[in-house]
């Protein structure tokens, strides 16, 4: 649907010169009489976008709480979707974010309300946010869960009474399912281990039709860092296999909360490997006419993959709060490994062979080709430590090696910022000391615009903060702390962990309450969040939400940061902290400063809030760092 600009553009004028006259009306005369803010940052926001549109650059827009960012960029986006015929992508830090966007009284909302324009806004959710029909059918029949049971007779006709598809509503995203928790979600959701393309159910699939729905938008797109970062490392193999890319071609990308792109691009860019794939994929290609010598090789290398993920197993030690166990070098796994990574190049020369003899399915080959050559480089990487972080998971189906790469600016710099479109990185927290080059350093950007602009609040006078100490093994006092501080405030609460760990010992410990206690896992995180706006006296209680969370007004009065946010002790960072020569100022403080920056950043929305910040600091703190976290606090 083609959708006309909101000014009017005749064939002899310039679309950026009418789009900038707009721009100014709307800033100063349309919104301030529609009851807006008239915000002096603002206003410099939208004119420092004009030039990375026009010129089709990469800009870092760091603006503060309260600027209105958000506003801006999604006038910009809506606009140029519009004028080049090809929608706008939102990429967020993930798919709380992308709901807050969407909400009832969010900003694309205030848009539509405030122009009187309508907005074909689309939502392209990651994949483990809908549901597996397979894993679905697995838990009905295995899992004793009245939730799993509600979920299936939920589902449409269509799914699975083979009723005709010439009418169908996309379904299966976990936003209509709010009453199932993680631990059941995790086994009806999608995950990583799910072979899509040959599934006999797809075409019935609610991913494949969402897909099919959110690819029509005209105007704006809205995904989250993971899923965009994933079109852009998939959309050439798709091609290959006879598949659309996951979005559609698109005239410019922003991504809010930009700082967290990095990791994301390392996610997309992650192998794994479960230890009965390749045995599957291999006994179908076992079932066709092959060679006797490349039935030896398909043996051997079963074999060697068995014993491969044996001794991983034997190898790893747990991480405490997670499924993930760190892999401790051996010779003797290496060695094994290096053997089975010559036995899958043996296999791919011996394959070529096959393919000229024309004896095996054509589909067959293709699949394992695919596979192998995945497999083959994922074992490269893994033997060369210096260029991955590699750990293994349990599941309860299947043991897997995890790859993932440590460096992507080489592979982000050519695959997407060489492209000449706009890309606008947006946040409150993307400079280091006023400088963006460690940012576009780490993402392969050579040439960029950029600027900053303070928040327009005073904190001095809406926020108080508290920063009491702890024993730091006691976290029962910090308990009680912050439950007296959620009855001084009669709830009105958002209490931030560091971990799952955290939160669940909190939950398992906490005295009852007069107040309703939101705990994130205990249904999905948009309802939890939507509870907690509107029954005012509430407490929400989360280790994820410490950016992009908007919530002005009465329900929001106090936050307590229960542990400083230092970055977790997985393999990821364990890795990052081991080439570092100083990981504690390399690594662990600049993440805890940002994270706290962000947590800190979710009590003052608007000009009309006030409240309190708690930082339940350890007694034993040393003065540098008690000095970094002074220096970033908006007030004392």
């Amino acid at each position: 649907m083609l959708q006309t600009l909101p000014f009017t553009v005749s064939k002899s004028d310039s679309f950026y010169e009418k789009f900038s006259e707009w721009i100014g009306d709307v800033f100063y005369d349309i919104l301030p009489e529609k009851g807006f803010e008239l915000r002096d940052e603002q206003v410099f926001m939208a004119f420092q976008l004009e030039k990375a549109f026009k010129d089709k650059e990469v800009i870092f827009a760091e603006a503060g709480v309260g600027t209105g960012k958000t506003l801006v960029y999604l006038l910009y986006a809506i606009c140029y979707a519009r004028y080049t015929n090809k929608p706008a992508i939102i990429s967020c830090a993930d798919e709380t974010l992308i709901e807050q966007l969407v909400k009832e009284e969010g900003d694309i909302a205030k848009i539509k309300n405030a122009l009187d324009i309508s907005v074909d806004v689309r939502l392209a959710k990651y994949h483990d946010q809908y549901l597996c029909l397979k894993k679905l059918d697995y838990a009905v029949s295995n899992e004793d869960s009245e939730t799993i049971d509600r979920l299936y007779d939920e589902l449409p006709g269509f799914v699975n009474e083979g009723s005709s598809m010439v009418s169908y509503t996309p379904y299966g995203d976990r936003k209509e399912y709010p009453y199932v928790n993680d631990e059941e979600w995790s086994k009806v959701g999608w995950d990583q281990l799910q072979s899509c393309f040959s599934c006999e159910k797809r075409h019935r699939c609610g991913q494949t039709l969402f897909r099919d729905y959110y690819r029509k938008a005209a105007d704006l797109i809205i995904c989250s860092h993971d899923f965009y970062m994933e079109h852009i490392w998939t959309k050439d193999a798709r091609k290959r296999e006879g598949q659309l890319p996951l979005l559609p071609e698109h005239s410019c990308v922003v991504f809010d909360e930009g700082h967290l792109l990095e990791f994301s691009a390392q996610k997309a860019l992650t192998y794994k490997v479960a230890d009965n794939t390749l045995s599957t994929i291999l006994q179908g290609l076992m079932a066709n006419d092959v060679r006797d010598e490349t039935l030896y090789i398909i043996e051997d290398l079963i074999d060697m993959n068995e014993e491969f993920f044996a001794l991983l197993q034997k190898h790893s030690i747990p991480v405490t709060g997670s499924n993930r166990h760190t892999i401790i070098s051996s010779s003797a796994l290496k060695k094994c490994g290096e053997s089975l990574h010559r036995k899958v190049e043996e296999l791919e020369e011996s394959l070529v062979f096959e393919a000229e003899m024309y004896t095996i399915n054509e589909y067959d080959l293709k699949v394992t080709e695919e596979f192998l050559e995945q497999f083959g480089y994922s074992m490269s990487l893994f033997l060369n430590d210096k260029q991955a972080v590699s750990w293994f998971e349990q599941h309860a189906q299947s043991n897997t090696l995890v790859i993932m790469p440590r460096l992507v600016q080489d592979i982000l710099g050519e695959e997407v910022f060489s492209k000449k479109i706009p890309y606008v990185f947006s946040s409150a927290t993307l400079s280091e000391d006023k400088s963006f080059d460690y940012i576009a350093s780490s993402l392969g950007i050579s040439d960029y615009l950029s600027f900053s602009v303070e928040s327009p609040f005073d904190y001095t006078e809406v926020m108080q903060m508290n920063l009491p100490e702890f024993k730091a093994e006691d976290r029962e006092s910090k308990m009680n702390y912050a439950l007296k501080s959620i009855h001084d405030s009669e709830g009105r609460t958002l209490v931030l962990f560091r971990s799952q760990e955290d939160l669940q010992w909190f939950k398992a410990n906490a005295a009852d309450s007069p107040y309703p206690f939101y705990y994130e896992g205990d249904m999905e995180i948009s309802e939890l969040v939507r509870r907690f706006q509107e029954e005012e006296h509430s407490v929400l209680l989360s280790y994820h939400l410490w950016e992009g969370l908007d919530i002005p007004g009465e329900s929001l009065k106090n936050v307590i940061i229960f542990s400083l946010p230092y970055p977790p002790n997985d393999p990821v960072f364990e890795a990052k902290r081991q080439s570092s020569a100083n990981p504690l100022e390399d690594v662990d403080m600049p993440y805890m400063l940002l994270r706290l920056r962000q947590g800190i950043g979710r009590l003052i929305r608007t000009s009309q809030d006030e409240g309190s910040v708690h930082i339940l600091l350890p007694d034993d703190l040393d003065e540098r760092t008690d000095a970094k976290i002074k220096s970033v606090l908006p007030t004392l």
